[in-house]
């Protein structure tokens, strides 16, 4: 018969959060391998929301390497991404204008 509580949110005043980082390294990671910028953009935003929270100290500061990594993943495949589109687009545009000339 343990009578302890252990201290929640609402029960301690100047608890912290718990942090996210396994999640926004798993978008993170989705993002590199499968789903592209559907989970990439989340990632971004919830990594940059959590790590301001962790510098405020609102937020356990144990998953900052965690939520930088997944942060950091959903960067660069929103970056992949864009260049990727442009890259298509560009030759979109030199194939037809290519296509115009030889006719």
């Amino acid at each position: 018969m343990n009578d302890t509580t252990h201290p929640t949110k609402e029960s301690a005043p100047g608890a912290m959060e718990p942090h996210r980082g396994i999640l926004i390294l798993i978008l993170g990671i989705l993002s590199l391998v499968l789903c592209w910028f559907f989970t990439g953009i989340p990632a971004w935003i919830m990594g940059k929301s959590d790590l301001a929270k962790i510098e405020a100290g609102q937020m356990n500061p144990e998953g900052k390497g965690l939520t930088m990594a997944g942060m950091i993943c959903g960067i660069i495949c929103c970056v992949m991404t864009l260049i990727s589109f442009g890259i298509i687009i560009l030759f979109m545009i030199l194939g037809g204008g290519i296509a115009a000339l030889s006719s």
